[in-house]
């Protein structure tokens, strides 16, 4: 029962009411459904996000607790692509409210810690995560949200991630190109120019568009110089800044 990994969407009710909750650890993948560029899936993010979950599992599964990973959240507000032919978007107030029914179905079933690896960083949408840990948090879940943009896992995710152009640039196709490498439309990447605007100091700035923030075709950073190695040592990276915020939480030593 504990190979790795589990997935809950993958087990019959039976085999998840036989699972021990005390060494029990869900994690939601949670990403988005908008244009990452001419060259990457519209559900980057949730690779991203799945990727990260599956390396954390991994590394928490080796302190012998019990990872169950969630099927992947992904319907969220994505306004910055909302212009982009496929974009999803749907209300803040309503994400917040769907994570938050979801990690109280969890607890109700007797699994009282949620980890969220989440790889889709438009502010309103991570402010309605953070709103979703602190409802969880108040009703008696152990809630963890290892918030990339903020200190100290920025700073461990490379120069062009903490640069602020950082959307479908080298980071994100680097992981994509690892975990999913058949949805990179590879000969599209490899034309791609630099794009050296920053999606961060654009939102500071008060842009609210992708186009407004200098991203006409949905992407910011350098695409072209993804590379496979780099997508499975960010894979790597992101894994342990989950495990190490998990452990943490629970009191335990990395």
């Amino acid at each position: 029962m504990d190979t790795f990994p589990l997935r809950l969407g993958e087990l019959p009710w039976t085999e998840v009411d036989a699972l021990d909750r005390e060494r029990a650890v869900c994690i939601l993948p949670v990403g988005a459904i908008e244009a990452h560029g001419p060259h990457l899936p519209m559900t980057t993010d949730g690779v991203i996000a799945t990727a990260m979950a599956e390396a954390g599992a991994a590394l928490l599964a080796a302190h012998d607790l019990l990872p169950l990973v969630l099927p992947p959240f992904e319907y969220t507000t994505a306004r910055f692509a909302a212009g982009f032919s496929g974009t999803l978007s749907t209300p803040p107030e309503a994400v917040r409210a769907l994570v938050v029914g979801a990690g109280r179905s969890l607890a109700f079933h007797g699994f009282a810690t949620l980890a969220i690896a989440n790889a889709h960083l438009e502010p309103a949408h991570l402010a309605a995560l953070h709103g979703a840990v602190a409802d969880l948090v108040a009703a008696g879940t152990l809630a963890i949200f290892p918030d990339l943009t903020r200190k100290p896992w920025a700073l461990r995710l490379g120069d062009e991630f903490k640069s602020g152009a950082c959307h479908a640039g080298r980071f994100e196709t680097s992981v994509v190109m690892a975990a999913r490498p058949g949805t990179v439309r590879d000969a599209a990447r490899r034309e791609l120019r630099a794009n050296p605007a920053s999606l961060s100091v654009a939102i500071r700035d008060g842009k609210e568009t992708f186009e407004e923030a200098g991203g006409p075709q949905a992407y910011f950073g350098d695409p072209a110089a993804a590379s496979v190695e780099e997508g499975h040592a960010t894979i790597a990276t992101l894994g342990a800044i989950l495990s190490e915020a998990v452990l943490a939480a629970l009191g335990r030593s990395t």
